[in-house]
């Protein structure tokens, strides 16, 4: 895997391995950190337009999906991007949201 880091709460944060593990995806952090995070729970968390919207210059939302279970979603997928991400590729298609290492810490409360 590419090296690429993030600084999270004062630590050095890269993924060292990320893996999938019955329905979690696993990423162990070089701090020694580990994150659990349903392939469900990652999917209705992605940052992308087409699941949250986007808001207009007049700050009007268009479009999103707010609320949808994604429970039967699995994760087929990633892809590092540049230093700082992963792009996830779900079994629904969507592979348009790109989770920053510091979104996926705060996905996991850490």
């Amino acid at each position: 895997m590419k090296s690429s880091s993030v600084r999270v709460r004062g630590v050095e944060s890269t993924p060292q391995d990320i893996q999938v593990i019955g329905s979690e995806i696993a990423i162990k952090w070089c701090d020694g950190h580990e994150t659990y995070i349903s392939e469900g729970n990652l999917r209705a968390a992605s940052p992308s337009a087409e699941n949250r919207g986007e808001i207009d210059i007049l700050g009007k939302q268009h479009g999103g999906q707010p609320n949808r279970s994604y429970n039967k979603v699995s994760v087929v997928g990633w892809e590092i991007v540049g230093n700082y991400a992963i792009r996830f590729r779900f079994s629904d298609g969507h592979s348009t949201g790109i989770y920053s290492y510091r979104y996926l810490r705060e996905l996991d409360g850490s």
